[in-house]
């Protein structure tokens, strides 16, 4: 019988869950976010080469945005972990039960001396449905798609990422996006249709997600602006049907 958090595996050191990429990356690991992450974070998101691709953090990006950040996503992660280990004692001879979030989001590289450092983020949330370019009808959609309960198929969701640069070009994200979508979206979120917003000339992420099977639906406009800069993006979908999975 399968346990509820299945199938993270658990430090024997720390107790803490993860999933580690296949080779070549046996190296890069997923875990939940940690207290102590924000200085690494803060380097990495002051960085335009990053922020420039992003839309959420303010720049320059400050401890105490990092402060916010931590305590926000660590106690998302915390709340599903916690909702699982309930779940072991609720239903110890199953079956797994969904969730609606990925609660080992951050990639780190694991060194000789035993040692990791933070090196990126990746995670699935309820879709923005960015790409519909009527506002009131956005809403509608937004709100209905947050009231469906984990594991219902129809939910839309949204992935999104970033990498420091220094591992770019290497397909890290390309590895960590693909075993995120089989080991955890699909089996414990029920995932079925998943979309990407990646900003114009983002041509790096739309090739990391293209080879995980999403589909490039082009370019669509819909008066965003991040940053005092206007923005077009491009949308990228994957469903589970057209995967085949």
């Amino acid at each position: 019988m399968k346990h509820q958090l299945h199938p993270l595996e658990i430090n024997p050191q720390t107790g803490e869950p993860f999933l580690r990429l296949a080779a070549p990356h046996q190296n890069i690991i997923l875990t939940p976010p940690r207290q102590g992450d924000q200085s690494v974070l803060i380097q990495h998101l002051n960085d335009p080469a990053i922020y420039e691709w992003i839309e959420g953090p303010p720049t320059p990006y400050l401890p105490e945005h990092a402060d916010f950040w931590i305590q926000f996503v660590k106690g998302e992660s915390d709340a599903t972990l916690e909702y699982l280990r309930k779940s072991a004692e609720d239903f110890p001879d199953g079956p797994l039960q969904f969730v609606d979030a990925n609660p080992v989001r951050y990639l780190r590289e694991l060194k000789e001396n035993g040692t990791d450092v933070l090196i990126g983020d990746v995670n699935f949330r309820r879709s923005p449905f960015e790409e519909v370019l009527d506002e009131v009808e956005r809403r509608r959609l937004q709100e209905d798609n947050a009231r469906k309960q984990a594991g219902d198929p129809t939910i839309q969701y949204a992935v999104g990422d970033w990498l420091a640069v220094s591992h770019h070009g290497r397909g890290i994200m390309t590895a960590a996006i693909g075993l995120l979508m089989t080991a955890w979206g699909i089996p414990r979120m029920g995932v079925h249709h998943v979309v990407a917003h990646t900003f114009v000339g983002n041509i790096g992420s739309n090739r990391v997600f293209e080879k995980n099977g999403f589909v490039n639906r082009g370019l669509f406009d819909n008066g965003k602006t991040v940053r005092g800069e206007k923005k077009v993006m491009t949308l990228l979908e994957w469903t589970k049907n057209e995967n085949h999975y």
